[in-house]
């Protein structure tokens, strides 16, 4: 049932998607596919922008006491990506990278999070539209290898919102919203 689901939405998001597609340079890789790609490199360049425009001095802000502070939630987006892009790769967490604890310098923080969008770039890379249905095992049982990444999408669009929030209670511009 699960896998006649995840065809059905995929073959909706090709049709969907098929104005997009259509309007790619010629030449450019097209499919779902592509599709995901892109859509990952558009969030991963905001995620880091936003990540180097804070101030070193504003990683430990919190907008309230009970609320993460800013270098968490960087920190959260390099979790969850190392997560689920390590299931997409098969690799073994001893070989996956390492995040920084919450009071770690700015520096170490965004190192991490670039780390993390590197493997992301690795398990992005190995999408096919031929693979892109195939189950992975990963922390919440055996997926199909695109729901996995358009689940990392979704957290990272969702995280950089949040990223978002504290630059604008910092009086910063994020970085879709500049000119």
């Amino acid at each position: 049932m699960q896998r006649t689901t995840m065809i059905a939405t995929l073959l909706s998001l090709a049709a969907l998607g098929g104005t997009a597609l259509a309007q790619a340079p010629a030449g450019a890789p097209s499919g779902p596919a592509a599709e995901v790609l892109g859509s990952y490199n558009r969030v991963k360049a905001n995620a880091i922008k936003a990540a180097e425009k804070m101030p070193a001095e504003s990683y430990g802000f919190k907008p309230h006491p009970d609320i993460r502070t800013f270098a968490r939630v960087v920190n959260h987006i390099s979790e969850a990506q190392v997560s689920s892009c390590g299931s997409v790769l098969g690799t073994p967490a001893a070989e996956l990278p390492k995040v920084p604890a919450e009071t770690a310098t700015k520096e170490e923080v965004i190192t991490a999070l670039k780390a993390s969008f590197t493997l992301c770039d690795k398990a992005y890379a190995s999408v096919t539209d031929a693979n892109l249905a195939d189950p992975i095992k990963n922390p919440r049982g055996s997926r199909a290898r695109i729901s996995v990444l358009w689940g990392n999408i979704s957290h990272d669009n969702e995280q950089y919102a949040i990223l978002s929030d504290y630059l604008r209670d910092r009086d910063l511009t994020p970085p879709t919203s500049e000119k």
